[in-house]
């Protein structure tokens, strides 16, 4: 393992992330090793799902845009359902 150094944190930034090892029961350096751990884990998540939208023809929702459109699919389902009856 490597170690990571990180140089002039705020006192107050660094009594906020030790109370809230505190708080979760962790050292300071646990909180600090899972914050990172996750933030890793997040862009290779993001590198995944890129390189799928690249893949699918560079379709990217924007946020809201999904919902708006599963709804606008479900209407038309909706509608053709109801034509059949």
């Amino acid at each position: 393992m490597v170690a990571l150094q990180i140089r002039d944190v705020p006192e107050s930034v660094r009594e906020a992330l030790a109370a809230q090892a505190r708080a979760r029961g962790m050292s300071l350096q646990g909180l600090l090793l899972e914050l990172v751990t996750t933030e890793a884990r997040r862009a290779r998540n993001l590198a995944v799902l890129d390189r799928a939208r690249r893949r699918a023809g560079g379709y990217d929702a924007r946020p809201g845009e999904a919902v708006t459109e599963l709804d606008e699919i479900r209407r038309e389902r909706s509608a053709r359902f109801e034509g059949d009856e």
